[in-house]
Parts: structure tokens; C-alpha cells; sequence
């Protein structure tokens, strides 16, 4: 069984930068894509970034392509989010998730496996 473990969340100023890193245990961490997500107060869950098995496919949100980018080390059985530029509209409780294909979309439903999330505040 596979369990995810984020970490990197924090309070940081608008325009700061912040680096999400999501620790995966347990087999079949390489052949999965992986994503994250984000849940910010009175809203739904909402897609944030994917990363394909070999990590040489990435997907965005249009809210922050640009700034944030996903990336994979299958070595270290990790995934990151490096996230600059940041908004106020950013606070959220930051998710990574295993995809339940080698290559998953934006649908929380292409997801099988959840963290318990790091909480990312941005002061204005």
C-alpha cells in the first residue's frame, strides 16, 4: 500500500516562493502519474498540477501556469511542487495524490491515492 507524506507548506508574502514535496512509501511509485491538488476555504478541491510516470509530461492550471512547476525524482520516490510568484488566492491545504495510470488528468477521480495535505498560506 502506498501512503504520502507533503511537506514544505508555511506562511510565506505575496510574491515569496514555496517548495511542496510529497514523500511517497511503498511500491509502484514510478509507474504512476502524480498530481496535486489544492483546497481552499468555501471551495471545492481543485486541480492544480500532474506529472506523468517518467516526468517528462507535465498538465497546469491555467491559475498557475507560469509559476508553479511539478516535477519527479523516482529515485527518491518524490514528487515537488515549486510554487514562485505566489498570490493571496493561493492559500489553500495543499494535496498530493497518486494517479491511478501512468498518465492522469485534471479529474480527482483519476486519483487513487491521497495525502493529508500541508497548508500553504500567502499574506498579503
Amino acid at each position: 500500500q502506498v501512503q504520502l507524506v507533503e511537506s514544505g507548506g508555511g506562511l510565506v508574502q505575496a510574491g515569496g516562493s514555496l517548495r511542496l514535496s510529497c514523500a511517497a512509501s511503498g511500491r509502484t511509485f514510478s509507474n504512476k502519474a502524480m498530481g496535486w491538488f489544492r483546497h481552499a476555504p468555501g471551495k471545492e478541491r481543485e486541480f492544480v498540477a500532474a506529472v506523468n510516470w517518467s516526468g517528462f509530461s507535465t498538465y497546469y492550471a491555467d491559475s498557475v501556469k507560469g509559476r508553479f512547476t511539478i516535477s519527479r525524482d523516482n529515485a527518491k520516490n518524490t514528487v515537488y511542487l515549486q510554487m514562485n510568484s505566489l498570490k493571496s488566492e493561493d492559500t489553500a491545504i495543499y494535496y498530493c495524490a497518486r494517479g491511478m495510470y501512468g498518465s492522469s488528468g485534471r479529474a480527482i477521480g483519476d486519483y487513487e491515492t491521497w495525502g493529508q495535505g500541508t497548508q500553504v498560506t500567502v499574506s498579503s
